[in-house]
C-alpha cells in the first residue's frame, strides 16, 4: 500500500560550516507553498544583506513532489543541488533550505563548495525538529437527519475530524480522512444506501 504519511521539518534549525575564511550559514524551515518560500527568502536577504550568495533548495508535498534549487551565482551544481540532495536523502517534504555564504577571499573549488553546501545543509536538518504528518482527503456526505447517529458512530470509532457540518432536514457533513483509510470509511458508510458520498 502506498504511504499516506510523510516527514517534514516542524521547527527549523541552523547549520554552520567554515572553510578558508568563508562562512556558510544554513537555515532549514517548514513551508506550505512556494509563496511561503519567497517570504522566507525575503526575510533572510534582509537579515543577511551583506552575504555574497543566498543559495536555496525547497521541496513541496508528496502528492505533486515539486522542488527547486538555485546556485545564486556559485558554479553550476555546487550549491543548490547538494542542498536538494539533503532534502531528498532525508525524505523531507514541505521544507526549504537556504545557505548564505560570506566569502573569505580564497576560492574553495568545486569539491570544496559542494562539501560546504552539503554539510551546512545537513547540519541545519539535524538541528531541526522533524515530525511525521498524514495525507488527508475530504469526504462529503449528504444525508437526511435521522441517519446522523449512524454516521456519528463511525466518526467516533475512526476518530475522524469533522471539517464542516450543516444540519437541516437535508444534512451535509465533510470529514477529514487519512488517505489509506478512505476506502474503508466509504465501505462502512455505503451500507446505508441513503447516504450520498463524494470524495473531494
Amino acid at each position: 500500500m502506498e504511504s499516506d504519511s510523510y516527514k517534514t521539518v516542524s521547527v527549523g534549525g541552523k547549520g554552520l560550516y567554515k572553510d578558508k575564511g568563508s562562512k556558510f550559514i544554513a537555515i532549514a524551515k517548514h513551508i506550505d507553498s512556494e509563496e511561503d518560500f519567497k517570504v522566507f527568502m525575503t526575510e533572510l536577504k534582509k537579515e543577511y544583506y551583506d552575504a555574497r550568495h543566498h543559495c536555496y533548495a525547497w521541496r513541496l508535498g508528496p502528492e505533486d513532489d515539486r522542488f527547486r534549487s538555485n546556485d545564486d551565482g556559485e558554479p553550476s551544481g555546487t550549491a543548490g543541488k547538494p542542498m536538494l540532495n539533503q532534502l531528498l536523502s532525508n525524505e523531507l517534504y514541505y521544507t526549504a533550505l537556504i545557505v548564505v555564504r560570506y566569502f573569505g577571499g580564497t576560492k574553495l573549488g568545486v569539491p570544496g563548495l559542494i562539501s560546504a553546501y552539503k554539510n551546512s545543509a545537513k547540519e541545519a536538518i539535524e538541528n531541526s525538529v522533524k515530525r511525521k504528518k498524514f495525507i488527508y482527503k475530504t469526504l462529503e456526505l449528504a444525508f437526511e437527519y435521522p441517519r446522523l447517529n449512524d454516521i456519528m458512530r463511525i466518526v467516533k470509532e475512526h476518530e475522524l475530524k469533522i471539517l464542516t457540518q450543516d444540519f437541516q432536514l437535508d444534512c451535509l457533513m465533510s470529514l477529514n480522512v487519512k488517505k489509506n483509510d478512505i476506502q474503508n470509511i466509504i465501505n462502512r458508510l455505503s451500507i446505508f444506501h441513503d447516504i450520498k458520498i463524494k470524495e473531494l
